[in-house]
């Protein structure tokens, strides 16, 4: 595949998962990762979970970051060519956030008009469990694998993702701390660098 047609396709990629992404970043993970590991197999499982890893720690929406470094991936994989790599983020980067700023320009003079209405507030209230099943889904799909002979299901925990016990103490110590002990998220991210340098 040529360096053109491979530049078109992940911008058409990530507009359409631009498009139908609804409920921001963490929603958008599970459409990124059906494209690119599923559909287009561009990067490996593993690499996808170090993508959304280093996109939660980077500055910005998780989303865009994770677009960014997807896209340097697959064109700096393919020629080698630091560049192109670049010129892959942009592409990836601009082609996601282009629908919602169209959209924003096309609907936000209609917004004040519309938003006390019954037809808005009905579609917001089944547009909200949909965006948490994407987020529930994002989480899941990092987690599993998930194969398919006929109509059974062969459901594998990913061993790329949680190599041995420390990877899932780590995991189980985030869990917690940040939903029962309610610490601050920096502060647990900020430990988990630190007892992964430890740890590995």
């Amino acid at each position: 595949m040529d360096v053109l047609t491979l530049i078109l396709q992940l911008a058409w990629t990530f507009f359409v998962i631009g498009a139908f992404t609804i409920g921001g970043g963490y929603a958008m993970l599970s459409l990124i990762q059906n494209q690119v590991v599923v559909e287009h197999p561009w990067i490996s499982e593993s690499a996808f979970t170090d993508i959304v890893a280093i996109s939660q720690m980077t500055p910005g929406p998780i989303g865009i970051n994770s677009a960014t470094y997807v896209g340097y991936n697959v064109l700096f994989n393919v020629t080698g060519s630091q560049f192109l790599g670049v010129c892959g983020s942009l592409t990836a980067t601009l082609a996601l956030i282009l629908p919602s700023f169209i959209i924003m320009l096309l609907i936000v003079r209609f917004y004040l008009k519309f938003k006390n209405s019954k037809l808005y507030a009905g579609t917001m209230s089944w547009l909200k469990p949909c965006v948490v099943g994407l987020i529930g889904a994002a989480a899941i799909i990092l987690i599993i694998k998930t194969t398919w002979m006929g109509s059974t299901p062969n459901i594998q925990v990913v061993s790329e993702n949680f190599p041995d016990w420390k990877s899932w103490l780590l995991l189980g110590g985030a869990f917690v701390a940040s939903y029962w002990g309610k610490v601050n998220p920096i502060y647990v991210i900020l430990a988990g660098a630190v007892l992964g340098l430890l740890l590995y």
